[in-house]
């Protein structure tokens, strides 16, 4: 071997070597981004709602509850939750979303929650209707009870708000000393959402007929905050606390009328979900 093939040699066999030291990469956790990511979640609510004054207008009566109260119907930890064939009896939240950066997720869903004007409670009505005091709701100190004979009402099949949110997540895995995060992860979220209540209101108005149909009768906005702890890279549960803006404008009560109860109400909901994040 000659003094040139000694000295290329020696300048080649370093540089062979680069190429195998600069191929070694640190592989980032698989929860460190999300972009491009989809998300699905289902779970369960509770439901809590302002009073509201409620009007009822048809062909041969018009009136108003003032300062009604209502509540939701909750089934508690039940089976129902995951039997296909009754899932949607249940007060519950289904939603798609997808994270168009790594923090903002875009998603659509419904609040399917349960309100329930309270039966029997004393209120003041104003306006008229036909053969007052024939229900049994007239009392002596000049209320009315909401007898029903009277009137019931509710959105128990149910109060469902259809609806399109935006939000943001953050990661704070860091803050509470997890290093690990494809195995456990936290993070925390806050976003706004609207859209259209598309209830089945189950109403009996003066001991008539109802309306049995699911119809678009309103809109609503909000806003959540919440906690999420993801599982194994793919798999999560949260927690949101949810409140927001109704307006039902045009409800159906009675069966083959142009009958229509309104109202208007704020509403609190503490959501309980379990879902997954993947990417297709």
């Amino acid at each position: 071997m000659n003094t040139l093939q000694k000295l290329l040699l020696c300048i080649g066999l370093p540089l062979l070597t680069i190429p195998a030291y600069s191929q070694e990469t640190v592989t980032s956790p698989y929860t460190a981004n999300n972009k491009g990511k989809f998300t699905i979640y289902w779970g369960g609510n509770r439901g809590y709602y302002s009073n509201s004054d409620i009007h009822f207008k048809g062909a041969d009566f018009d009136f108003t509850v003032e300062n009604a109260t209502a509540h939701d119907k909750p089934k508690g930890w039940h089976v129902d939750y995951i039997n296909p064939t009754k899932m949607t009896i249940p007060q519950t939240n289904f939603r798609v979303g997808y994270f168009i950066t790594d923090k903002y997720n875009v998603s659509i869903g419904v609040d399917h929650m349960k309100y329930v004007m309270t039966q029997n409670q004393e209120a003041t009505v104003t306006g008229t209707y036909p053969n007052p005091g024939s229900y049994g709701e007239v009392l002596p100190n000049g209320k009315t009870k909401l007898t029903e004979e009277f009137l019931m009402f509710e959105h128990t099949d149910g109060l469902n708000y259809v609806n399109a949110e935006i939000a943001r997540y953050e990661d704070v895995s860091k803050y509470i000393g997890i290093t690990k995060t494809d195995k456990i992860q936290f993070n925390v979220l806050a976003g706004i959402g609207a859209g259209v209540l598309y209830p089945k209101t189950n109403a009996t108005v003066l001991g008539r007929e109802r309306y049995d149909d699911f119809k678009v009768a309103g809109w609503g906005v909000s806003a959540k905050a919440g906690v999420n702890a993801t599982l194994f890279k793919h798999f999560f549960i949260q927690y949101e606390w949810k409140f927001g803006y109704i307006d039902i404008n045009k409800a159906p009560i009675i069966q083959n009328t142009n009958a229509y109860a309104s109202h208007h109400f704020t509403f609190n909901q503490g959501i309980f979900v379990v879902g997954g994040i993947f990417k297709l």
